[in-house]
């Protein structure tokens, strides 16, 4: 039976699952960063800096967790000589530099030394900024007023400048070490340097991933000449060439053969982006399904029947994995927001269930919240605290009942506003993350967004995504794995009620309204996660 290998480099493990032709786990293990690699010092997966809002990782500390969750799934028995093809992700717009002996170097693995050992030597530059790092807002509006803004870049490369972003941090490093940026022959993302050291050749960036760089132009898929000339010189040839998502690199590195008893047929396909393996994962990949994740930051999720970019320029698009485009937006003011309202009330999360929610009716009679406990970036503005509108009485005196609704209510309510560009007709939401599990909660955003939601009970969503890709990739259907691996909970699913409808018709209006009329100035572009 044929065996498939997905590999999640995240911020803080190196992950990897093994899985059959029928959707079965065979095997999987995770290599923690700060427990099981202390020598590093990297406790959350990044290094400490003393310049603000800088954050980078040690690339090499990605090769040595790789060779360790490997070499510890051979120790627990399992064979790799069944696996047919690897497929992985990385932590998106992470940047690693190499100079001249990278090709050598992956050519010239040997099974009796690490990774990193041998990769050392080509490093340009000894650390990779990740997507944390914020400290590029100059970079930005300096890319940004050559292009002739925000908009234009937003348009040519689906988001606007992002200080995480590959583009600005590449711009930064060229500004503040000329010479080492000179000496880099090759600038690769986490995703494509960790499938070029699986395959041992220099291999290219997938769209899905390339999509999250500021530089790559989504209507030709190939780097934006001028894009480019504005962040760094000569840049178009340190970059890897573009390639789709499902594009077979080759078979794989005899290192990885003979110290770990791979075939030498296992064929490399290119990896992408966590968030773009994540849809795979899910089981959203083609148009239809949204993904909506209920973490510390709300997110959105959707394959996109064509390309366009948000007008405002709040959300994302990258490559879809399985074809097309996809779009990330982030709200935010998610877990927190409703954790905020759940401490001041002092109430516990029963107050958000069905149960609770019944004692007030949908819509809050025209009541709402825009519920924003700090800066947002859905819409970007500058919040402090959340704002009431409605009812004098709401506004001077709502009940504890009516304030947990319009947290909930004002959260979606957003969520539906912001997500209109799209144009994206859904027949189902994939509901997963923490809060996903109330039933109080997953009702009301199928009322509010009138589409039925499932609850997923899906785990390692990136790591399966790449078992699936690697399947679809080598001309394998994937659809019973899918059946398999990315199956909503059972009984799980919320019909939205026709009797809501017009209640929540009403309260749209009203929202943006409300929304249009705050002034707040807007802060620097900040995190998705």
């Amino acid at each position: 039976m044929d065996h498939w290998l997905g590999i999640d480099a995240s911020t803080q493990s190196v992950s990897a699952l093994l899985v059959d032709e029928k959707g079965a786990i065979i095997a999987k293990d995770s290599v923690n960063f700060g427990s099981d690699l202390p020598d590093y010092k990297a406790p959350q997966g990044f290094l400490e800096s003393s310049t603000p809002g800088e954050v980078h990782a040690d690339p090499l500390m990605w090769l040595d967790a790789l060779d360790l969750c490997l070499s510890r799934i051979v120790a627990a028995g399992v064979d790799f000589s069944n696996v047919r093809g690897i497929s992985g992700a990385g932590q998106q717009h992470g940047t690693v530099y190499l100079n001249e002996k990278w090709p050598n170097c992956l050519l010239q693995l040997d099974s009796e030394k690490s990774l990193a050992d041998r990769i050392k030597p080509a490093l340009s530059r000894s650390t990779s900024p990740i997507w944390m790092d914020v400290s590029t807002e100059m970079e930005c509006s300096e890319i940004s007023k050559a292009l002739g803004g925000d908009i234009e870049v937003c348009n040519r490369s689906g988001s606007v400048p992002i200080e995480r972003f590959s583009g600005p941090q590449i711009r930064k490093f060229f500004k503040e070490d000329s010479s080492a940026y000179k000496e880099t022959f090759r600038i690769h993302l986490v995703s494509s340097f960790l499938a070029s050291i699986l395959a041992g050749k220099d291999g290219p960036i997938d769209y899905g991933d390339g999509a999250g760089m500021n530089l790559l132009n989504l209507a030709d898929l190939g780097w934006d000449a001028e894009l480019c000339d504005a962040t760094a010189p000569d840049l178009v040839e340190k970059l890897p060439p573009c390639t789709a998502s499902q594009t077979i690199l080759g078979t794989i590195s005899p290192y990885f053969e003979k110290k770990y008893g791979f075939p030498s047929t296992a064929k490399i396909v290119a990896f992408t982006g966590d968030n773009p393996s994540s849809l795979i994962g899910m089981g959203a990949g083609s148009p239809g399904k949204i993904v909506i994740s209920l973490g510390t930051s709300d997110t959105f999720f959707a394959a996109m029947p064509s390309v366009r970019t948000d007008p405002n320029g709040f959300g994302h698009v990258f490559g879809n994995p399985f074809g097309g485009f996809m779009s990330l937006i982030c709200f935010r003011n998610g877990s927190l927001a409703r954790e905020k309202v759940k401490e001041q009330l002092g109430v516990d999360w029963s107050a958000f269930d069905e149960e609770g929610l019944e004692k007030t009716p949908s819509g809050n009679d025209g009541n709402g919240m825009i519920p924003f406990f700090g800066p947002e970036i859905t819409p970007r503005g500058d919040f402090q605290e959340p704002i009431l509108f409605g009812s004098k009485e709401f506004k001077q005196n709502p009940s504890q009942e009516q304030l947990v609704r319009a947290c909930l209510e004002g959260q979606f309510m957003n969520m539906r506003v912001q997500t209109k560009w799209l144009g994206v007709e859904s027949e189902v939401i994939l509901l997963t993350g923490g809060a996903s599990e109330n039933n109080g909660i997953a009702q009301t955003l199928a009322d509010i967004m009138g589409t039925a939601v499932d609850r997923l009970g899906t785990s390692s969503s990136v790591a399966i995504g790449a078992t699936l890709r690697a399947a679809e990739a080598i001309n394998q259907s994937s659809t019973r794995m899918q059946q398999s691996l990315c199956s909503p909970i059972s009984g799980s699913r919320r019909q939205p009620r026709n009797e809501t409808r017009n209640a929540y018709n009403l309260l749209s209006k009203a929202f943006k309204a409300a929304l249009q009329g705050q002034k707040s100035p807007l802060p620097p572009k900040s995190s998705e996660e």
